[in-house]
């Protein structure tokens, strides 16, 4: 297992030289200055060039580009150029919510993917399957920002259960904190879940399909013990490949969701980054988000080798 996982950390490490340089290069390609913005639309021409000599962006783009990875490799992440402060403390104090929301989401997204899956495959109900199918196909059809504003129409004004937005930590109040988690979590969840319940169900009905199965069936044995003992674990592999990717796509949809819900996380310090062309915010935070894209990836893959031994050996 060990040597299954150093033998991708070249090619991990490969993936974030390249996206260090794709982020660095795409936010030069953005129309607007720092400089600019920080002088003000009256400022002359010797103040935004002393600005940009100040910010080192009157350097060459390579020895700009240079001196940023040297930094990160130091561990400093060096001052905010507009928000102000310390690029780093601005991202720790995004990253917990973020986190918080994330893991509440993924939580959602394998209690929901596993009901989608084993209901759709084994239910002999006409008209569970038939939920089922209307439910997935909603979450996926549903944008975030719709499914976001339904549930606080439903669950808050409504209902009145729950609170529209914002964010009491869950470690400083675990009964006020799951409240308010409860409804921006779900609405990050809804798609993946549904995702992740189509390939666990396809994955299920085809190991029920099998020979050896329909042995077991004739033998006597139960429909619960064919499908945990046998349908789940051999559904599993692409499924957790599946889990990890949709990981990522919970870290990028996080932003939006944030958005809707005035979750203090990531995606405001993004938005306000990019909106004051804050160049060392936006880089630290997105190369973050690659890097644990890759490290969730390279977890998936571990994970998926422990279940089938033959990844290993090939």
């Amino acid at each position: 297992m060990r040597s299954y996982v150093l033998r991708r950390l070249p090619s991990a490490l490969l993936v974030l030289l390249l996206a260090s340089f794709l982020i660095f290069a795409i936010l030069r390609l953005v129309p607007g200055d720092p400089a600019s913005s920080l002088a003000g639309p009256d400022a002359s021409a010797a103040t935004v060039a002393a600005i940009r000599d100040r910010l080192g962006l009157s350097e060459p783009l390579f020895t700009q580009y240079a001196s940023w990875i040297g930094d990160l490799v130091r561990g400093d992440l060096g001052p905010s150029y507009a928000i102000g402060g310390d690029t780093a403390d601005l991202i720790g104090d995004g990253l917990g919510a973020t986190v918080e929301l994330t893991v509440g989401a993924l939580l959602f997204v394998i209690l929901l993917g596993t009901a989608f899956g084993v209901l759709g495959a084994t239910s002999r109900l006409r008209w569970v399957r038939a939920v089922v199918r209307v439910a997935t196909t909603g979450a996926l059809a549903v944008p975030p920002f719709v499914t976001g504003v339904l549930l606080v129409l439903v669950f808050a004004v409504t209902l009145g259960v729950l609170p529209p937005g914002g964010r009491v930590p869950v470690l400083s109040a675990p009964d006020l904190g799951v409240q308010y988690l409860l409804l921006p979590s779900l609405c990050l969840a809804l798609p993946s879940a549904a995702v992740l319940g189509r390939y666990l169900k396809d994955g299920i009905e085809r190991t029920l399909a099998e020979d050896y199965v329909r042995t077991a069936t004739a033998a006597g044995v139960t429909p619960r013990r064919l499908l945990w003992r046998h349908a789940m674990p051999n559904a599993l592999p692409p499924v957790v490949t599946l889990l990890g990717m949709q990981t990522g796509h919970l870290l990028g949809g996080a932003v939006l969701v944030e958005a809707i819900f005035a979750w203090p996380g990531l995606g405001q310090l993004a938005e306000a980054g990019l909106t004051r062309r804050d160049y060392p915010v936006v880089q630290d935070l997105l190369l973050l988000l690659v890097t644990v894209f890759v490290l969730v990836q390279l977890l998936t893959d571990a994970v998926y080798a422990w279940l089938d031994p033959r990844i290993r050996w090939e």
